[in-house]
């Protein structure tokens, strides 16, 4: 759907209309991969051989488990908003693995690695996806304000943002107010007015011009979220995330980046790369990242969930 396009580019990693373009090129020339990509992606693995590997991979620790299954994401084409209810608002599949964005490569990725065997994969995807139940309006759509504190409330996630960036961690915040509500890009998401958040929303982030004097303490596996400047009329101000991925004596990021001429996919990104080209968006000014650590949860509202 054109509104649910439109939407989906709040969390692109492109620049938004009317910032600076990326650079000229095939998007791969400005990658460098750490890493072969796998031969076996997940998308065209049996349902028989996802379960296999699922179900083998389930004594590992977390940390491990997201790498090796993101690792099978590495090549899979960038889809905006890929991910619905199947029916409704937003008819698209609840679940698939030919094409994500990069809210869907993270929530999948997480989802197949907190599952420890496949039937419970979809209902770990809806937890993770949505505040309570499984409709359009429900859905977490935006970071600050629903997906992020949530998922801490479930147990899914912990802000360790400050744990890295010790003294150059900084506060900011995210208003919503009715005036947010009237922009086009908010009105896009659809939501009925008793759905639309309103409030101050807090996040901890290490400013973009520091974040690589911190970068190599980052585990494998910890979620990097990156945030821009706080305008008034957009309703957030994360528009990227992806996994943090300690190789060799570089730090990377594995995510779903949009590319340019349609050839966006997963990849894995040289982080200092990444940044000095978030660097260069003039007219929404990227100003840092946030920091998650994904965690199982306990026994308490967390708790993994099967699908009937």
């Amino acid at each position: 759907m054109k509104a649910l396009a439109l939407v989906s580019a709040l969390l692109a990693q492109t620049p938004a209309v009317g910032s600076s373009p990326a650079p000229a090129g095939p998007a791969r020339n400005t990658l460098k991969q750490p890493m072969n990509e796998p031969q076996v992606v997940w998308a065209s693995l049996s349902p028989q051989e996802r379960a296999s590997f699922i179900t083998g991979d389930a004594g590992l620790p977390l940390k491990d488990r997201l790498l090796r299954v993101s690792e099978r994401f590495l090549g899979t084409p960038y889809v905006h908003s890929p991910l619905g209810e199947g029916s409704g608002v937003d008819p698209d599949p609840t679940f698939r693995l030919d094409a994500v964005d990069c809210l869907t490569f993270v929530e999948q990725a997480l989802a197949m690695s907190l599952a420890t065997a496949e039937p419970e994969v979809t209902g770990v995807l809806e937890r993770l996806r949505y505040a309570s139940s499984p409709t359009y309006e429900d859905r977490n759509h935006l970071m600050e304000a629903q997906w992020l504190p949530n998922n801490q409330r479930k147990g899914f996630l912990a802000d360790v943002t400050r744990r890295y960036g010790g003294e150059d961690t900084v506060r900011v915040q995210k208003t919503l107010t009715a005036v947010t509500w009237t922009s086009r890009s908010s009105l896009a998401l659809g939501l009925p007015k008793t759905r639309q958040p309103r409030g101050t929303y807090s996040l901890d982030m290490i400013p973009l011009e520091r974040v690589m004097a911190h970068a190599r303490k980052v585990p494998s596996g910890t979620i990097l979220v990156v945030l821009r400047e706080d305008l008034p009329l957009k309703a957030t101000r994360v528009t990227h995330l992806g996994f943090v991925v300690q190789k060799g004596k570089r730090t990377w990021l594995r995510h779903a980046r949009r590319g340019v001429d349609g050839n966006g996919r997963v990849v894995d990104e040289d982080l200092e790369t990444f940044l000095a080209r978030n660097a260069k968006y003039d007219k929404w000014k990227v100003s840092g990242v946030s920091l998650y650590e994904p965690r199982r949860p306990d026994s308490g509202g967390g708790e993994l969930v099967r699908s009937p």
